[in-house]
Order: C-alpha cells, then structure tokens, then sequence
C-alpha cells in the first residue's frame, strides 16, 4: 500500500526548513533542506525562499508552511523574530501564489501550533488527555496548547511577563548561545520561566520542544516545576511534520 505523503516548511527566526513527510508514521521521509532566514526576512524574501524549498524536491501537492506568528485564516497578525512587515500579511495568498497553486492547497499556521499537533498524534503528547502544553525553545519561546487532544490555537505562552521581561528574552536558547550560558545556567532561567507560567496554568503535560530539545537530558533533570516535563520526541522536525500533515487533511487545525 502506498505511503500517504504530504510537505511542510518550517520558518523560523534563522532557518528554513522543509522535507516531505511520511504522514502515517508521522516523521520526515527524506532529509530534510535547511537554509538560513533571509535578512531582513521580508514576506517577497522568505516566499522566494520557501519556494527554493518547495522546488528542490520537485513536491507539486500540497504544502503546509509554519510562521512565528498569530495565524488566522491564513494571515498573519504579529511577527516574532521575523520582519514586522509580516503583520497584516495574507500569508496563505502569498504563499500560494509564489508557489504556483491555488489557495486552497496552502496551508499557513502557527510554527509551535504545528508542533505541538505533530507531536500530539504521533510524538510524546501521543495518547495524553487533559492540559497538555508544547513549548518551542529556539530563537524565541513558541507554545502549543491542548485541552483533551484539541488544539487552542495562537497562544503567546513566550511572551508572558517573568520578572519584568518578555519570557522569551531571559529564556529562549538563543539567549543560552548569546550570553554562552552553561546548561545549568539557562536552566535556571527556563525554571523561573516556567514557575511563571504556572502562576496562571495549570497544564497535566508540558512538552519541552525547538533543537535544545535534542540534548534535553543536559537540562530538563535541572528543572524543579510541579508539572511533569518531557522531552519532544519530534525533535525539530515537529514543525514540518505538523505543517504537512495539516496541509494533507491528516489533522484538524
């Protein structure tokens, strides 16, 4: 029987990411093509760089693109660690027509959304009722909450106050690699984080996602929260396996 397969690209603050994707099993099913962010990362600079992607695997069905920002209905209505001129974008427009396909056969979300839907059907949210809640350390803090399997979609989780600062500017792991911060010091950091966000949620499951999440046994141990914490089995790759398996219908949204 043939394997169902679909396409998904990942924008982040400094790369661009984007595979076909084995739906079923709910992994990449070729090595993926990473290239950095355009800068400034522009709508017209990063379309043409998705396109790049799009083109290099020669992928003509549907796509599905991820974006650090608040997504509804395909446009765009913040911009976190990508250009400001993203707000007020109708990105799914954008996206589709760089890509030489109709609307409907694009679709645009949220980047931690998408890894957080990934990593809830076939990662380590897989089978979890209750609050369950995915956050994205990488250039910034993305999140991803569920309420018995159901997506709540465009939550800001990285932007919550934690002593007087933007969470994700004390905590996010491009802070670790800008201050060159040891694991333990930035652990540090994520649990005063995380002790915030639990002033106001009380979630079952927190899902520790973004490529820190790769060498998550360094410093997920360190963390004291009342929450159990694991580690995103998806690894990096949640995104594009979230954004493809959304663009294929695999997954509501």
């Amino acid at each position: 029987m043939a394997t169902a397969r679909g396409f998904g690209v990942d924008i982040g603050g400094s790369g661009i990411k984007g595979s076909v994707v084995d739906i079923d099993a709910g992994v990449l099913a070729e090595e993926r093509m990473r290239i950095p962010t355009p800068q400034p990362s522009t709508p017209a600079a990063v379309a043409d760089a998705v396109a790049e992607i799009v083109e290099k695997f020669a992928w003509t069905g549907p796509v599905g693109v991820t974006l650090p920002c608040v997504v509804k209905r395909g446009t765009a209505h913040t911009a976190a660690n990508v250009d400001k001129s993203w707000i007020g974008t109708d990105a799914q427009a954008l996206f589709a027509e760089r890509l030489g396909k109709p609307r409907e056969e694009v679709v645009v979300l949220n980047d931690a959304d998408a890894a957080g839907l990934a990593e809830m059907r076939s990662g380590a949210g897989a089978g979890h009722r209750g609050l369950v809640v995915l956050l994205t350390f990488g250039t910034g803090i993305g999140s991803a909450m569920f309420v018995d399997g159901k997506l709540i979609p465009n939550t800001e989780f990285g932007h919550i106050e934690v002593d007087g600062h933007d969470a994700e500017t004390q905590a996010a792991a491009s802070v670790k690699d800008n201050l060159e911060l040891s694991y333990p010091e930035w652990a540090e950091r994520v649990g005063r984080y995380l002790e915030g966000l639990e002033k106001f949620l009380w979630p079952d499951l927190i899902i520790a996602g973004g490529g820190v999440s790769r060498k998550a046994h360094k410093w997920l141990p360190l963390l004291e929260c009342r929450t159990p914490i694991v580690a995103a089995e998806l690894k990096n790759d949640a995104g594009i396996v979230g954004a493809a398996t959304a663009a294929a219908g695999g997954i509501e949204h």
